[in-house]
């Protein structure tokens, strides 16, 4: 067991590119390397409010179809709640947090794929005020690939039925951010699932060294 200031992780990725496999993982990676299970937050979502938010933005409403702006400012607002009253009180407890998704997300889909990325920096500076995780995963995947796996899933939420182009954009704005990024970690989400959980466990495992 090692002592040291807890860190905020973010797993990130398309649709069908197993974040959800991977947070198991890395919770209990986590979990082995301080003797201590990690918060483990959603977004949008994570506080009462913050997933009435996540509500508003998954369900499509055929009578009051949700506007890019309108969809935009929720993320934040969303965040923001989940940033003061989960993850900085978790992290000034000393106790790490593992979140399935943050800030990058906005910045792929809302900045890349919609096409507000002045909109979604202006908001990101204001509300984060340059808060942000310790270290990223990244689960890259082609579109066409992870929207295939995501249909195998079951029903498609809001955001998942977008066009390919749409993902296509969002995944080029996530590549972009990782590569100017040294805390952001990209993981070939298009291997196996044991390859892709040995990648995260050596890249994992050296970060937290």
């Amino acid at each position: 067991m090692i002592e040291q200031k807890a860190k905020f992780v973010v797993i990130e990725g398309l649709e069908g590119a197993g974040k959800s496999s991977a947070i198991e993982l890395v919770k209990t990676l986590i979990t082995s390397h301080t003797g201590k299970a990690p918060v483990c937050t959603r977004e949008p979502g994570g506080t009462p409010l913050a997933e009435k938010m996540r509500d508003l933005v998954k369900v499509a409403d055929e009578t009051d179809p949700l506007c890019d702006e309108a969809e935009c400012l929720l993320f934040y607002a969303a965040r923001a709640q989940l940033i003061a009253n989960v993850i900085k009180p978790a992290l000034a407890d000393n106790t790490w947090v593992l979140g399935d998704r943050h800030n990058l997300s906005s910045l792929a889909y809302q900045g890349g794929g919609r096409g507000l990325m002045p909109l979604v920096k202006s908001i990101s500076d204001i509300t984060l005020k340059g808060f942000k995780p310790d270290l990223t995963l990244y689960l890259d995947i082609e579109p066409k690939l992870g929207l295939e796996r995501a249909a195998n899933r079951g029903a498609l939420d809001r955001i998942e039925v977008q066009k390919i182009e749409f993902f296509e954009r969002a995944r080029a704005t996530f590549l972009d951010f990782a590569a100017k990024d040294d805390s952001i970690i990209v993981i070939d989400a298009s291997k196996t699932l044991e390859e892709v959980h040995q990648q995260i466990t050596t890249e994992l495992t050296a970060r937290l060294s």
